[in-house]
């Protein structure tokens, strides 16, 4: 490539080194494209242990660089003249080699001509990489280089990545440790037949003492499938004997560099007995939420016997029967919980027995809705599903047809015809097939005055009063209402019952109010500091653009996923791409959210507290098979088994002292309904659940850099999150009960932030929420069954894949 001058610097007064290009060659475009790339990408590299290049010249016609000077040998020469270095020494100088490569790769820069030659030993003993004339970004396809030093793929003409560098960087230390060329051959034919494993030389065989771990790493280095390598250069200065860059950069103050945060901390399979333990603690703790959650659950409770299915056939029936079925054309049904008799039931009963209340069919608990419409069902707002009253029935036609869990009939609302017909009609007289669809005897019930108001037009309004066996001694309203002949509106109603259409009907209490509001400046705030921290640590290089990307990415199909399984699609080309744009719309604002968050946070994070990053930074890296990754999965499904078991049993305390039971937990209903649904709940907690924990993440970090310590800052954190988890999870029984389980879970969760890291952490929060979600019961022959072993085999799925791969030795390890 050139001739490399020692001269001085007259304006700043120090020696540098200038590189020519051979006379005969100077004037070759393709050698002065090379000179100036070698600058281009050489200035993108800052490291001490690379040659600084600082500007490209001409004089007399001659084209040069200016370059550091450094006062050394480069270690072709050294090699040659004192054989292999001592292991001590070697072991120090190959450090410093994987330093500073590692520092180009970080930039995406690729040396592609890495060899002793184009690495000196200066003055002080330091390490330099030299001669970026052939460097390149990363994916780039180049066929050059120095032949003897080139990985196969390289060789071949293939696309040239920080991998094949890493080939480079283990024949290089092959030398180093051995005073030999690994890769020894008078000509390209025998080079190439070399290239196999099987013909290099162990260095052991060579080297009778060398160290079994230097020979490993360095193998592992030379092997022709780039996958099979290790994924960095700090990758490989960590398997070294007594390795630990990142300590090294945080004692030098520095930031570690992703590869860095992924190539530290343990790599070894956990011991069987601890794995074995993990196993057994999930297995029982599953078992113990399906016994637990038998009187936690609403559902298990209520114990309805009839699937949607048979209860959407009988809504049909309804509709039928009261001659509304002509002209649909869509419909919809869902499952959904009247919370009136529930709370009706907490207000007034006290006994321990009192949920059992809930076992009857009516007053009705869980209810199926079932809507017609003479047009396409469309929803309104940023709702993407029907619901009961979405779209709002405003459409002449359409029915909502309520059935309690038995099938009978709860409520009607049908909307008449806009405008009176040409024909009086006939008043409607049939009242008693509105009883009988009900499954009420009009005999046991007596006319009374009409109180309730028609949410539809209502010519006839009719009233009558009675009783249910179901709660004696209470009184039973029966509204109805027809217009031009036909029922319009009818519904039962007791004590218990309120309106939707009541002002203020379920307001959340002013503690949730101001929770709430709180939360609502967590995204403009995040809107405005992620894009800030984001550019400024990518302009300083410190942002990990590869994991933001990948988490962004995640949380995008993610969304997209939760889209097309659990929303309602419609029979119209035009409305579904409109919908499916607006779908990706909101996938992309959540990812790009996501995405200036991770940029504008993780930096802190792998600066003052990388040990919770080494998991997560090797699963970004697709080091999915690490016994590290293994690791966090484990800690993170025990963990968030640990809390859901809490939760559980913070339901069955009160009675212990004497207080009624609080009110069981009514879950999600869509879920019942359809797989698809458990499915698109399943990739929505997962969402959730990423960014939940890179958010606790970030809080507790940001806490740790102020408070120093990390117990101190769990503690602190401990008391700011309790509050979000007593909103979020617990009905209102004994304050001081509640705010201990609260506090317990909540210790559970930031112990896992603080000491499990960001994997473990994401994995505990998706684990407590998918199980939080799940309707596990043990009557396994129940319809219901099948959605609570979808969660279940989940989790179980989750966590025994983490066992697996916590107990896979650690030469089997994926590398990263």
């Amino acid at each position: 490539m050139g001739e490399v001058y020692r001269a001085d610097d007259l304006k700043l007064g120090q020696q540098v080194a200038l590189k020519f290009l051979p006379e005969s060659v100077d004037r070759d475009p393709a050698r002065l494209t090379q000179l100036h790339t070698e600058v281009r990408m050489a200035r993108q590299v800052s490291h001490p242990n690379v040659c600084r290049v600082y500007d490209a010249g001409e004089y007399d016609g001659h084209t040069f660089l200016s370059m550091e000077y450094v006062d050394g040998e480069d270690l072709a020469s050294l090699i040659r003249r004192i054989g292999r270095f001592p292991q001590d020494r070697a072991i120090e100088l190959a450090r410093q080699i994987c330093a500073g490569l590692a520092a180009a790769h970080d930039r995406g820069v690729v040396h592609r001509d890495l060899k002793p030659a184009n690495i000196m030993l200066d003055g002080s003993g330091k390490i330099r990489i030299t001669d970026f004339g052939l460097a390149g970004a990363t994916g780039e396809v180049l066929r050059a280089g120095t032949p003897a030093y080139m990985a196969p793929e390289q060789l071949a003409g293939a696309e040239v990545t920080p991998r094949s560098d890493v080939y480079a960087l283990g024949l290089v230390l092959y030398e180093l440790f051995t005073g030999r060329r690994a890769l020894d051959a008078a000509n390209m034919a025998e080079l190439i037949a070399k290239r196999e494993q099987a013909d290099i030389t162990l260095p052991t065989d060579i080297v009778r003492d060398l160290d079994a771990g230097i020979e490993r790493i360095i193998m592992r280095c030379l092997e022709p499938d780039p996958a099979r390598r290790p994924g960095s250069a700090l990758g490989v200065a960590a398997a070294l004997p007594g390795g630990d860059p990142l300590a090294a950069a945080l004692a030098a103050g520095e930031t570690p560099s992703p590869d860095m945060v992924a190539a530290s901390g343990t790599s070894e399979a956990l011991p069987g007995a601890t794995v074995f333990a993990c196993a057994a603690w999930i297995v029982l703790s599953s078992i113990a939420l399906l016994v637990l959650y038998q009187r936690v659950l609403m559902v298990n409770i209520v114990n309805p016997t009839k699937p949607p299915e048979a209860l959407i056939d009988r809504a049909q029936d309804v509709v039928q029967k009261l001659g509304y079925s002509d002209g649909v054309r869509a419909t919809a049904a869902g499952l959904t919980t009247s919370l009136d008799w529930v709370r009706y039931v907490d207000r007034t009963f006290t006994e321990p027995s009192r949920w059992n209340r809930l076992r009857t069919a009516r007053p009705e608990t869980y209810v199926l809705w079932y809507r017609t419409s003479p047009r396409t069902l469309t929803p309104f707002g940023q709702e993407n599903r029907v619901e009961a009253l979405n779209p709002p029935l405003n459409v002449s036609g359409m029915t909502l047809v309520i059935v309690d869990t038995a099938g009978r009939l709860g409520e009607l609302i049908a909307v008449p015809q806009p405008r009176e017909p040409a024909t009086p009609a006939t008043p409607f007289t049939n009242w008693p097939l509105l009883f009988e669809l009900a499954g009420l005897p009009m005999a046991d019930f007596k006319p009374v005055t009409p109180r309730w108001v028609s949410p539809v037009h209502a010519e006839q309004r009719m009233a009558w009063e009675g009783h249910i066996p179901e709660v004696p001694g209470a009184t039973v309203g029966v509204e109805a209402g027809a217009t031009h002949g036909r029922p319009v509106m009818f519904v039962i109603t007791g004590a218990w019952s309120q309106s939707v259409r009541t002002p203020g009907r379920g307001a959340a209490p002013l503690f949730v109010r101001i929770i709430g509001a709180l939360a609502g400046f967590v995204m403009p705030l995040l809107m405005l500091v992620g894009p800030i921290l984001a550019y400024r640590n990518v302009k300083l290089g410190r942002g990990d653009r590869r994991g933001a990307f990948r988490a962004a990415s995640a949380v995008f199909f993610l969304i997209v996923g939760v889209w097309v399984l659990g929303d309602t699609h419609l029979p119209s080309f035009s409305v579904e791409q409109a919908r499916l744009f607006t779908a990706i719309g909101n996938a992309l604002f959540s990812a790009g959210l996501l995405w200036l968050t991770y940029l504008g946070l993780e930096p802190y994070v792998r600066r003052f507290s990388p040990d919770s990053l080494v998991g997560w930074t090797r699963l970004v890296a697709g080091g999915w098979r690490d016994p590290r990754v293994g690791r966090d999965i484990l800690i993170g499904v025990s963990a968030g088994l640990a809390m859901t078991v809490v939760f559980a049993i913070h339901n069955l305390l009160p009675p212990l002292f004497g207080r009624p039971e609080p009110m069981p937990v009514a879950g999600y209903t869509d879920q019942l309904m359809s797989i698809r649904f458990v499915l698109a709940q399943i990739l929505h907690q997962t969402q959730n659940a990423i960014t939940s924990g890179m958010l606790g993440m970030g809080g507790f970090v940001a806490l740790r850099i102020l408070l120093k310590r990390r117990w101190a800052a769990a503690v602190v954190a401990t008391i700011c999150f309790v509050w979000v988890v007593l909103e979020g999870m617990f009905s209102p029984g004994i304050p001081a009960l509640d705010f201990i389980m609260g506090l317990i879970i909540t210790a559970m969760f930031v112990a896992v932030i603080g000491w499990g890291g960001l994997l473990a952490t994401v994995v505990t929060v998706m684990t407590h929420f998918l199980l939080l979600r799940a309707p596990l019961t043990t009557d396994l022959a129940s319809w219901r069954a099948t959605a609570g072993l979808v969660y279940l085999a989940a989790v179980l799925g989750i966590g025994f894949w983490g066992c697996y791969l916590a107990a896979r030795p650690a030469t089997r390890r994926a590398a990263v």
